[in-house]
């Protein structure tokens, strides 16, 4: 099948790979150049465990330009995959799928059937605002046009984005035409069946059963992304509720996860206490979600209620600190971790920004480090102060590639991502080397009595 795919962030670059690897003819546009440039020399712009060997594998057979009058005609489908950013007022903004729509409607030729589809996270209601944009473009030129279009969210994982592209849980489609449904079907029909042959680097998991594709209104399709964000965003939030609770009562947070996971009506995925979510869905998501309901004059108070706590949980660590030194001012604090989660370089709302930022304005220095995020870290966090050095943000930040430097004489450890690299390290080592042996454990990577008996005063998440 002729696809033209336009963006090539997470969800575009994925999607191209992935389609182009099942042998379909694949084109991505994409207007930055800087990123053009490194896909052209066959280079991901983006850190995701083995795109770059899957985009090796395929790019003698996907093609990458600026342009979609380049790709969108002799196109059978066409996949939106452009940012949503938010607004000021938490709901997504949609003027870069709209005016994909327009680009797209503008060179569709006049005696071919398209399907266009929107894969971007959209607000409730945007495929029809597509219809209306689609249809005032042909209106434009003078011509009826015949375009079907679907929504087909997607459900990507940061870190874990091509396995649950190979084998994803279920692939959603949102369509008032048989005719988009059929296209995405067969579309889809190598993974719906598992015909094709695993990529090395990710082979079939044992057992896994043949996905289901829903169809559904449009709609419907937009909700589901929405909903199923938030829920795992909820079930995060809430056990982070439970963490405090166990702190104040002395019990274990992570024996109640435990506990409760085994239940099967609960599960024990995203039930794991820490510093909350970060990243460019579950907080884009959540207020999306309640900018849709406020335009309808919907209150929703879990939801709200489950940004307050994720947000808190930053608040809270800070907290932890002052009370395990007393104050800020003068302290050195050493982080592990940037990235909002493991396998990723993606920095977006990531708490570890604002403790870090918290940190320095309490009076504290820093000192951070991560296996990979620290490059976009240093770019976000850049506006603290005029950088003084190459390493360096200001006098008060500065980054280490070595994490056995990163305690020198420090007063504490904060824990922020939970890399596997973090697992291993040698925590008698990172004890004797401070002035104070005081480990924030944020994500309960590490056993208390493991910590303790290194040398560690060890404060974890709703743990004693």
């Amino acid at each position: 099948m002729k696809i033209a795919i336009i963006g090539t962030g997470y969800v575009g670059l994925t999607t191209a790979v992935v389609l182009a690897y099942l042998n379909h003819d694949v084109a991505a546009v994409d207007k930055d150049e800087g990123k053009l440039n490194l896909l052209h020399e066959g280079k991901s712009p983006i850190h995701e465990p083995g795109i770059q060997s899957l985009l090796t594998e395929v790019q003698h057979t996907i093609r990458f330009t600026p342009s979609v009058a380049d790709v969108v005609p002799e196109a059978e489908l066409i996949l939106i995959a452009v940012g949503t950013p938010p607004k000021k007022n938490g709901e997504a903004d949609t003027q870069h799928v709209e005016q994909a729509a327009k680009e797209v409607a503008q060179v569709c030729l006049p005696d071919r059937h398209y399907t266009l589809v929107v894969k971007s996270t959209v607000p409730i209601g945007t495929n029809q605002r597509v219809a209306e944009v689609v249809a005032s473009v042909f209106s434009e030129r003078g011509l009826r046009g015949n375009v079907s279009i679907a929504s087909n969210p997607e459900f990507l994982q940061e870190g874990l984005a091509l396995q649950g592209a190979f084998y994803p849980d279920r692939i959603v489609v949102g369509a008032n035409s048989d005719e988009a449904i059929d296209t995405l079907r067969r579309l889809y029909k190598p993974i719906l069946e598992q015909t094709f042959d695993p990529p090395s680097e990710f082979p079939r998991p044992s057992a896994y059963p043949l996905p289901p594709m829903m169809t559904t209104d449009p709609n419907s399709a937009e909700m589901i992304k929405y909903a199923a964000n938030t829920f795992l965003a909820l079930k995060i939030s809430f056990i982070n509720e439970i963490a405090g609770l166990c702190e104040e009562v002395e019990a274990d947070v992570t024996e109640v996860a435990r506990g409760i996971g085994l239940d099967a009506r609960i599960g024990s995925r995203f039930l794991q206490a820490g510093l909350g979510w970060g990243g460019s869905c579950y907080p884009k998501d959540t207020a999306a979600l309640l900018g849709v309901a406020a335009q309808s004059g919907y209150r929703m108070p879990i939801t709200e209620a489950a940004r307050t706590v994720n947000f808190r949980q930053r608040e809270r660590v800070v907290e932890k600190l002052h009370n395990a030194l007393g104050t800020l001012n003068g302290k050195t604090v050493g982080i592990l971790g940037l990235a909002f989660k493991p396998n990723t370089d993606d920095v977006r709302e990531a708490p570890a920004l604002d403790i870090v930022r918290a940190l320095i304005a309490a009076g504290a220095t820093v000192r951070a480090h991560d296996p990979i995020a620290i490059a976009n870290a240093r770019r976000a966090l850049s506006g603290l102060q005029t950088p003084t050095t190459e390493n360096q943000t200001n006098n008060r930040l500065s980054f280490t590639e070595d994490v056995y430097e990163l305690p020198y004489d420090a007063d504490a450890l904060v824990l922020i991502t939970e890399w596997d690299f973090y697992h291993r390290l040698e925590l008698r080592r990172l004890a004797k080397q401070m002035k104070t042996p005081i480990l924030i454990d944020g994500r309960n990577v590490y056993s208390p009595e493991e910590a303790r008996a290194a040398g560690f005063h060890y404060i974890g998440i709703g743990r004693f």
